[in-house]
């Protein structure tokens, strides 16, 4: 039997080594066509078109407009107190009495010391008058008719001093019964009825402090004078918004206006202390308590608003993908205003459909698969103005 020459035996691994060559070459052709024809699955939001109001947050601290300590003006025992701790009083609402006899007797004291005087100058007025008729011709000396002028003028000068007397007794009689100087909440007693209480005393009987309205101290940097300044020279008064939490937007507490701004910055910490005023109806704020503030500083008129994901940073700077038909196309943005919540951008127009997730596999061109669109930026934005 004839055995296969060698020239067949290599002939034929030749045509093996082909047909395998080939059938791997076709499959590495096939696979990026297959690739190319899978979509990337994204999610999208379109730009929206609205005013974003801007905002500069800091910590502040509640005080009220007024807080009186109420102290005694005259020495006495405290002989009533009208009001319960907590009560609310109005402005010239009696508070507490101390014992006003010794007041009323030294008033009683003065206006007798002032009968004398008007009775002792009565009857100088009328000598003075008959020396002067009695002068004419020589009937009374001149030294004497001098002199009579001068007890009139004394006694004219006792009766004033009788007068203030009177004035000062009525004065301390008006200090036994004690007023309230502002309307407000009274605080917790510290005296009790049947104390004697002197005006030397360094606790005060209790406190008046005004609840409504009422303010917020908070210090900003001092690279926002110039933005505090026009917001003060601006016709409408600038928001300020206080919230319970750091956060700032889990419970609005109150929505006041700017009042005013410290006369000076602060060396030490370069920070300017800033004061806004509140109407506090509710009572839910309350003189010591910490807060967190938002005060409007601006508002971006028709601004394309997108939520922060959508952008994306590269080497040349940010920029977004945009749906066209099944395929994005990546757009160079700038980015003008950025927080938390939402990214102002230019570049992009209103309504145009942004990848909002899936980014990462993306590169111009790819085709994509949408789906499902994300809530509207317009949604997210009104979430963020709102408490």
């Amino acid at each position: 039997m004839r055995r296969p020459s060698r020239s067949v035996f290599l002939a034929a691994l030749a045509l093996i080594a082909l047909i395998g060559a080939g059938g791997w070459l076709s499959q590495r052709q096939s696979a990026p066509a297959v690739r190319a024809q899978t979509a990337i699955p994204v999610r999208v939001v379109s730009v929206a078109q609205q005013d974003v109001p801007r905002y500069a947050s800091a910590i502040g601290s509640v005080l009220s407009l007024h807080s009186v300590e109420i102290r005694p003006q005259v020495e006495g025992v405290l002989t009533q107190v009208l009001v319960k701790e907590g009560q609310w009083v109005k402005q010239g609402d009696l508070l507490a009495t101390l014992d006003d006899r010794a007041i009323r007797a030294s008033l009683d004291q003065a206006r007798a010391q002032l009968g004398q005087s008007q009775a002792q100058l009565q009857v100088a007025e009328v000598d003075l008058k008959r020396y002067k008729l009695l002068s004419s011709d020589d009937g009374v000396s001149k030294q004497t008719l001098d002199q009579q002028q001068a007890l009139v003028n004394q006694l004219q000068a006792t009766g004033k001093g009788n007068l203030a007397a009177i004035a000062n007794a009525q004065v301390q009689l008006s200090y036994t019964q004690i007023r309230s100087p502002v309307t407000g909440r009274v605080g917790i007693r510290n005296v009790d009825p049947g104390n004697l209480v002197r005006t030397s005393d360094t606790q005060s009987l209790f406190s008046v402090t005004q609840i409504d309205p009422i303010g917020i101290e908070f210090a900003l940097p001092q690279q926002m004078l110039p933005i505090l300044q026009s917001l003060l020279k601006a016709p409408t008064a600038a928001v300020v918004q206080a919230y319970l939490d750091a956060d700032g937007e889990s419970k609005l507490l109150a929505e006041g206006h700017l009042a005013l701004i410290d006369n000076q910055i602060s060396a030490t910490t370069g920070t300017l202390r800033v004061k806004a005023e509140f109407d506090n109806k509710d009572g839910l704020l309350w003189p010591g308590q910490l807060v967190t503030i938002k005060l409007r500083t601006a508002v971006d008129e028709s601004a394309l608003v997108v939520p922060p994901p959508v952008v994306q940073r590269g080497v040349d700077g940010h920029f977004v993908y945009r749906l066209d038909g099944d395929k994005v196309t990546s757009v160079p943005v700038k980015v003008l205003f950025q927080d938390s919540t939402l990214n102002i951008i230019a570049g992009v127009k209103a309504g145009d459909r942004l990848v909002l997730d899936g980014q990462s596999r993306l590169k111009p061109g790819a085709h994509v698969e949408v789906l499902s669109d994300a809530p509207n930026s317009t949604e997210m934005a009104d979430r963020r103005a709102q408490p």
